[in-house]
C-alpha cells in the first residue's frame, strides 16, 4: 500500500504562480491545496496540509497578520514563504513570526523543492530529535557534546557550542540574527557579537572558512546550517 500525498498550502492570489507549483508539485506526488486569499487559507488549514507555501502579498490580509494567525492555530506545520526581491525587512519578519524558510521570487522549481524537503525534513527533527546530527564530513553528538569534521575531534568554546547546538536543532531553516542573539545572550541587540562567534565557529569546522559549507550567512538576515544528511 502506497503512503498517502504530502498535502501542501499554497497560498498566493496570482494564478500563474499557483498554476506553476500545482504542476511541479504533483509531479513530485505532492498533494496540492489552493488559496487565493487569506479568508480562503484559514478555511483549508481544516484539511491538515503538512505543509504551507505562503506569499506575503496577498489582496486581503497582510502576509505577516496571516502568518502569526496560522502559527497561532498550528505552531508545527512547515511555513515557506514567498516574498519580492530586495525585501529583506520582510522576509526578517516573516522568520521571527514562525516561518521556516523564505524563496525569493522569480524563483527556481528545483529550488523551491529543496526548500520544501529541508523544511519537512527539519520538522521530523525536531519531533523525534536526533542525538547525532551528520552533514557531510560533520557530526555533532547533542548527547556527548563531541563535535567531530571526519574523525578529527574539535574543541570549542561553551558559547561557540551553544551557537552550533542551536543551529543544528533548526538545520536546514534560516535563523534570523535577531532570533540567535535573544537565544544565545538573552540581553545583547548587536549582531557584530554573532558574527565574531561565526567566524571563530567556521574556522574551526570548515575547510575554507572563507567559503563556508556548513554555517552559511544569509545576507542581510542570518544564518542557516546546511541540512543534515
Amino acid at each position: 500500500m502506497s503512503a498517502a500525498p504530502i498535502k501542501v498550502l499554497v497560498i498566493d492570489d496570482e494564478p500563474p504562480i499557483r498554476k506553476l507549483l500545482r504542476m511541479g508539485l504533483t509531479t513530485q506526488g505532492y498533494e496540492i491545496l489552493e488559496a487565493s486569499n487569506g479568508k480562503t487559507a484559514l478555511e483549508k488549514l481544516g484539511e491538515e496540509p503538512a505543509l504551507i507555501i505562503l506569499d506575503l502579498g496577498l489582496p486581503d490580509v497582510q502576509g505577516h497578520e496571516l502568518l502569526r494567525t496560522i502559527r497561532a492555530r498550528n505552531d508545527g506545520v512547515p511555513i515557506v514563504v514567498l516574498s519580492s526581491r530586495g525585501d529583506e525587512a520582510g522576509k526578517v519578519q516573516a522568520l521571527d513570526l514562525g516561518a521556516d524558510d523564505y524563496l525569493t521570487k522569480p524563483f527556481g522549481m528545483e529550488e523551491l523543492l529543496a526548500r520544501l524537503r529541508a523544511a519537512l525534513r527539519h520538522q521530523l527533527q525536531v519531533k523525534g530529535e536526533r542525538p547525532v546530527f551528520r552533514s557531510g564530513d560533520l557530526s555533532v553528538d547533542l548527547v556527548r557534546r563531541i563535535v567531530k569534521v571526519g574523525e578529527r575531534e574539535v574543541k570549542l568554546s561553551p558559547k561557540e557550542y551553544d551557537l552550533l547546538r542551536v543551529l543544528v536543532q533548526h538545520a536546514g531553516k534560516v535563523l534570523t540574527h535577531r532570533f540567535l542573539l535573544k537565544e544565545l545572550w538573552d540581553e545583547l541587540t548587536d549582531a557584530q557579537y554573532l558574527r565574531v562567534y561565526v567566524r571563530q565557529l567556521r574556522q574551526k569546522i570548515e575547510a575554507d572558512p572563507e567559503r563556508p559549507q556548513y554555517v552559511l550567512t544569509e545576507t542581510g538576515i542570518g544564518y542557516r546550517l546546511k541540512a543534515g544528511d
